[in-house]
């Protein structure tokens, strides 16, 4: 193998680990990072996106709108948890752990009883290209160009625009907000299905790279949390390059030992980044600026 494929090679897995990790994370950066939800139903809600999604390709929808209508359905789903169960417990973060994993076994268990073991996929779309002597899935591209969409969508919705102005300014200052005349309870309901639509899209997304079952999430949630933690509190400008930073040691430790080293890798990352950086990379860039 020539250094121009080997590059390419390296580029390439960068990319695929990159946008695993960024459309993992972005659902959990704006449930938890913004809103200090601790949300362990988040594989949850990217397993619905995921499901919606395949049964509404078997029924005919072309792939891009039954995506579309995973997101909406999961953030239809998370919008009704919030106004069920997160609503009563913003001011009891300990409370939110036990009820979303209440919340994921019930999901879990009651996918399963409903649709069984596994539900059939959805073929991989656009076909590959070679380099080389290896091939490339096309849809990988996809998964990383939409990757890089997400994350400059949700800095519009949330600095361009008023909803987003009425979020942050909710989440940091509640009473401040009411006191204006914002409906908080609104504004945190939408927040959080933002947040569960985002997951639902990942779902959607990925529907066609995996083996659909029950407990699809738990291969992404561990991902999502260290990709988020290591952002740190400013979710916009910490998720892209804790996503970058992960996305090099997860590609190195799996291409260099496996799938098991690369996991591992993430880890051993994450407890580094936060040593050294107890406020994540956001806080760094953060503190830099100033």
């Amino acid at each position: 193998m020539d250094i121009a494929t080997h590059i390419f090679s390296a580029l390439y897995q960068f990319g695929d680990a990159f946008a695993f990790l960024v459309l993992s994370a972005c659902g959990l950066a704006v449930i938890f990072g913004m809103m200090g939800v601790i949300n362990l139903a988040h594989g949850e809600f990217i397993m619905c996106g995921a499901y919606v999604t395949a049964s509404t390709a078997h029924v005919g929808l072309p792939l891009p709108l039954a995506i579309m209508a995973g997101a909406i359905v999961a953030a239809l789903v998370g919008a009704l948890v919030e106004l069920v169960v997160i609503r009563h417990l913003y001011d009891r973060p300990l409370d939110t752990i036990v009820a979303t994993w209440g919340l994921s076994l019930i999901a879990t268990q009651g996918t399963l009883i409903l649709v069984g073991s596994s539900m059939a996929g959805v073929g991989t779309p656009f076909g590959s290209f070679q380099v080389g002597e290896y091939s490339y899935s096309i849809y990988r591209l996809v998964l990383f160009a939409s990757a890089l969409g997400v994350l400059g969508g949700l800095y519009m919705l949330f600095n361009w625009t008023r909803f987003g102005v009425l979020a942050r300014a909710t989440i940091q200052v509640p009473h401040m907000a009411a006191a204006l005349g914002v409906d908080t309870r609104l504004i945190y309901s939408l927040t959080f299905a933002c947040g569960a639509g985002l997951a639902g899209l990942a779902g959607g997304l990925y529907a066609p790279t995996m083996t659909l079952v029950p407990t699809m999430g738990a291969t992404f949630i561990m991902e999502a949390f260290v990709t988020v933690v290591i952002g740190g509190a400013d979710v916009f400008l910490g998720t892209a390059p804790a996503g970058a930073v992960l996305a090099v040691v997860k590609s190195v430790m799996t291409s260099w030992q496996g799938q098991l080293f690369g996991q591992i890798g993430l880890l051993v990352a994450v407890i580094i980044v936060v040593r050294v950086l107890p406020k994540g990379i956001s806080g760094f860039l953060l503190r830099e600026r100033t």
